[in-house]
């Protein structure tokens, strides 16, 4: 994240000193990545930021990983996770439920309706998609006010809390990664600006825009981590409530995209997936479907080509609209298919004459690409469809014994 933003008080030059209208000394604290050779933010404290009275361990929900094996292409009904009221008991942080996941990244999902703890992500950024569902996002760089579509980007170790609003669910799509989650370098100059072939730019992205205090003491604070491949929770103690910032500036800080203002790419031919590209991470990519026109070459055929991703693990998560590709496969809104490196996918077979003569598909969802295989969280496992695989030819391993 390039963009340099600055909110509050800060003082006219770095690592200086920096008062209160009392005299008081703030303190500055360097929040950057890559060993502060790349985007970084300076934040300046009423308190101390590493003062802690203590630390527990927090016990995470089950966080095993089975390999996808049998290998089969795979679908899950997320809604099913979360039946009748259950989201009014949950929260954004405490109530995910693990999906996918690898060594790079985990994918989880949660309906909810409690506000949640503090919380930060030490393994990496987070971005969250909005499936549905409103509310607004504390931060220590200030409040974000989240709505429907919105991808809420934030990075490693910031600490804040979801505060879902309305009568309705905020349900939630949460990609974890192990690293930085960004606009992909393609898209952007050697300064950092959005180049004019990018389907979004900086008028797009959405940070705080005014200081969030509050007062506390003896204030939890959950973290996640990793130290080897298990990752660990603990329950930090602060002796004052962490947003204490005065003000910040830089290039390092949350920020909300929404799917509808993501411009799509089409052509007179099928397009390939990196058009749809919106984010990058350490070997994964996010890409965003939207309602768009269509290919318009006289002899063209809509939806996908059957293709081969060699190298990734595709999985596409439905979240509006009727995706073309998957008519006559179960797949409806909330749902994720899982389409794995190993062996080819495409469209079902009614889907693929059937889209000749469109001009326009209605469909909005979110895929993840990732370039090392995934593994099945306890979230994938309870709401399998168990008869997706069989779709492109009709009948299962059971037929005709």
């Amino acid at each position: 994240m390039a963009f340099y933003r600055r909110v509050g008080s800060v003082p006219p030059k770095r690592h200086t000193q920096h008062r209160d209208a009392q005299g008081r000394l703030h303190y500055e604290e360097l929040m950057g990545e890559e060993g502060f050779a790349s985007d970084s933010a300076l934040l300046y404290h009423r308190a101390p930021p590493p003062a802690i009275v203590d630390s527990t361990v927090w016990p995470l929900p089950d966080q095993r990983i089975v390999p996808n094996h049998p290998l089969r292409h795979r679908h899950l009904r997320l809604h099913e996770l979360f039946p009748g009221d259950a989201w009014t008991t949950a929260d954004v942080v405490t109530g995910r439920r693990l999906l996918l996941g690898n060594d790079d990244v985990r994918l989880s999902y949660v309906a909810a309706g409690r506000e949640s703890p503090l919380y930060g992500n030490g393994l990496g950024d987070e971005l969250v998609y909005v499936e549905s569902g409103s509310g607004t996002v504390d931060t220590v760089f200030g409040s974000l006010p989240v709505r429907q579509g919105d991808h809420v980007l934030l990075p490693r170790a910031t600490t804040h809390r979801w505060r879902p609003d309305g009568p309705e669910p905020l349900r939630a799509y949460v990609i974890e990664a192990t690293g930085h989650i960004a606009p992909p370098n393609r898209y952007l100059s050697r300064g950092g600006q959005f180049l004019e072939h990018a389907p979004y730019c900086e008028r797009d992205l959405h940070g705080p825009t005014e200081i969030r205090t509050e007062e506390g003491a003896d204030v939890e604070v959950l973290v996640k981590h990793r130290p080897g491949r298990e990752v660990l929770g603990t329950r930090l103690v602060y002796a004052t409530h962490p947003f204490d910032v005065v003000g910040w500036d830089g290039c390092l800080y949350p920020y909300t995209f929404n799917i509808a203002d993501f411009e799509p790419i089409t052509g007179r031919v099928h397009q390939p997936p990196p058009v749809h590209q919106v984010f990058a991470g350490a070997n994964f990519v996010v890409c965003d479907f939207v309602p768009r026109k269509v290919d318009y070459h006289p002899l063209s055929i809509p939806v996908p080509y059957y293709h081969s991703n060699v190298d990734s693990d595709e999985i596409m998560f439905y979240c509006g609209g009727n995706y073309e590709a998957r008519k006559g496969s179960g797949i409806a809104q909330g749902s994720v298919s899982v389409h794995p490196g190993g062996y080819a996918h495409g469209p079902q077979p009614a889907a693929y004459e059937g889209s000749i003569g469109a001009e326009f598909f209605d469909e909005l969802a979110v895929m993840v690409d990732t370039f090392r295989p995934l593994g099945l969280g306890e979230g994938a496992l309870a709401c399998e469809d168990p008869g997706y695989a069989w779709t492109w030819s009709g009948r299962g391993p059971d037929a005709g014994r």
